[in-house]
């Protein structure tokens, strides 16, 4: 009977790696390059079933920024189940499996793109935010007026990473970029150039990353890969620069992962509907750990909150009361004595409220969190302070 055999997950040797190479190339239809150029950064792991690879993928030891300070995280990359083995259930314990070594290095979380939400939230996986690609004329960008003041200067350097990362941390869900970070992405998108804007003898406001490539149509288009702005001006220069290229290139896209979700292009365009916009699948969140993760979080400094809640697994019975203390900036999660909780949450909910999804306590209401609406209202107010965004496509 087919899929009898039990599976084992074991790290990858050379020869079960080029294996897995094979099988992402019959599981996705295309090769894959970044499972051969991030495994040398990565824990590399195969399911094997009758001597042969049937699943596999990458897991990456990278903090990630939430409430303004790294929290050590896993995250997922390059995974796929051979095609015949599909429906079996199998993906479960090949995620925990993936993740098991990265959790005993310390990571609380747990990110990975992924199409199959679904599946995902059934899991305890939250999506905290929609993902948008953005096509526009570059006409559209020509004559943007302000930011005039800004010096444009080519390249980048330890002090423009340094910068981005301190932008980073404006956020819930970016990467704090190691070191190799830069090398891959050349790698990634051959031709890339990296442009700063800055104010005459100040540090950059504005950084920039761009390279060129062709539509569905074959034509040329400019391709923005990372845009990280300090102030409104900043912004603004940048988008002016982008619409210098009209001349030679008649569309600028902003990849999935490229613009902050908030509407800065289109507070810039000159006609409604010059934009349009490709949905694409999200990234997905897991708390591995929520005291730890709740520990290791920045939180508001002038946030004072205590609220009593319970977890659970959305087919689960609730955990033990918990309390959750927020004060002077530290957060804790401890068990609770209580017998009456204000919240109930499912992982799910937990991990999208940790990310900043909940922007409004309706939000959370609608999406089943249960409590008081004053407590909820408590709760939201909690994470609120930073959007989630991922900016790192992996």
């Amino acid at each position: 009977m087919p899929g009898s055999t039990p599976m084992a997950v074991v790290e990858a040797d050379d020869a079960l790696w080029q294996e897995y190479q094979d099988l992402t190339l019959r599981s996705y239809g295309h090769r894959v390059e970044d499972v051969a150029r991030l495994r040398a950064h990565a824990d590399a792991r195969v399911a094997v079933r009758d001597r042969r690879v049937i699943g596999g993928g990458l897991a990456l030891a990278i903090p990630q920024f939430f409430g303004g300070r790294p929290v050590p995280g896993a995250c997922l990359a390059g995974g796929c189940i051979a095609p015949e083995a599909r429906g079996s259930r199998l993906w479960s314990t090949l995620l925990d499996e993936r993740l098991r070594p990265l959790k005993e290095q310390g990571a609380v979380l747990a990110t990975a793109w992924t199409a199959s939400t679904g599946y995902g939230h059934r899991m305890g996986w939250a999506a905290p935010s929609q993902v948008y690609s953005w096509t526009v004329p570059t006409e559209e960008l020509r004559g943007i007026t302000g930011g005039c003041g800004f010096d444009i200067l080519h390249g980048a350097d330890n002090q423009d990473r340094a910068r981005q990362q301190t932008l980073a941390g404006d956020w819930n869900g970016p990467w704090q970029r190691p070191s190799w970070w830069p090398t891959w992405q050349q790698a990634e998108h051959p031709g890339m150039t990296h442009y700063r804007f800055a104010l005459p003898g100040q540090a950059p406001d504005g950084l920039l990353a761009i390279a060129f490539d062709r539509d569905r149509d074959g034509g040329r288009r400019l391709t923005v890969h990372d845009f990280w702005a300090a102030t409104g001006e900043a912004a603004t220069a940048m988008l002016g620069f982008l619409g210098r290229h009209h001349s030679r290139i008649p569309s600028v896209m902003f990849q999935r992962t490229a613009l902050p979700p908030v509407p800065l292009l289109h507070h810039h365009l000159r006609r409604a509907g010059a934009a349009t916009a490709t949905s694409w699948h999200p990234w997905m969140l897991r708390i591995l750990d929520p005291a730890e993760a709740v520990r290791r979080r920045g939180w508001p400094e002038d946030l004072d909150l205590t609220l009593a809640l319970t977890l659970r697994a959305d087919d689960e019975s609730p955990s033990a009361p918990l309390l959750l203390r927020i004060t002077s900036g530290v957060g804790d999660l401890t068990p609770h004595a209580r017998k009456r909780h204000e919240l109930a949450l499912t992982d799910r909910q937990f991990a999208h409220w940790y990310a900043g999804g909940y922007r409004v306590p309706a939000a959370a209401l609608l999406d089943g969190v249960r409590g008081e609406p004053r407590s909820v209202a408590q709760l939201v107010r909690a994470t609120a302070d930073r959007e989630p965004w991922m900016p790192e496509y992996f």
